[in-house]
């Protein structure tokens, strides 16, 4: 299946590949922290949970944005959906240059690579103005 102007499917994606690389960045902190400091340790689980919870939720909320715009074929959504991933881009630039480990640098880079990816097919999907994405175009008889 090509995925031409498929954002709901796009965004689903990368929902689903940022939240694990959120639980993945979660349990390393935790375990870093955990090294005999139980309140340290206990604080750090405390707001990992809570910080996975935001990122989830963010990106299940971008993900909602990216079907609506393909459900409905709209320009204005594409739009915004293309605003959205460009901040998403900029904060993971951001991690991305103060990262503090191997896994949230490469965290970044798949988050920078899939709001990326997202952007292009917004991108097509507003130059459909509500049409079928075409790759070539078609021959009408007259």
């Amino acid at each position: 299946m090509r995925l031409r102007y498929r954002t709901g499917i796009a965004t689903f994606i990368q929902f689903i590949v940022m939240s694990l690389l959120s639980i993945v960045n979660g349990i390393e902190s935790v375990v870093s922290t955990c090294d005999g400091k139980s309140g340290s340790c206990l604080s750090n689980a405390f707001a990992t949970t809570v910080f996975f919870v935001v990122i989830s939720l963010w990106f299940a909320s971008i993900w909602l944005l990216g079907y609506f715009a393909q459900d409905q074929r709209s320009r204005r959504l594409a739009y915004l959906l293309i605003i959205v991933e460009f901040g998403v881009i900029m904060i993971a630039g951001f991690n991305f240059q103060n990262h503090t480990n191997a896994i949230s640098a490469a965290t970044s880079l798949i988050d920078i690579a899939l709001a990326s990816w997202v952007i292009v097919l917004a991108f097509k999907l507003s130059r459909s103005k509500g049409g079928r994405i075409m790759s070539r175009p078609t021959r009408h008889k007259n």
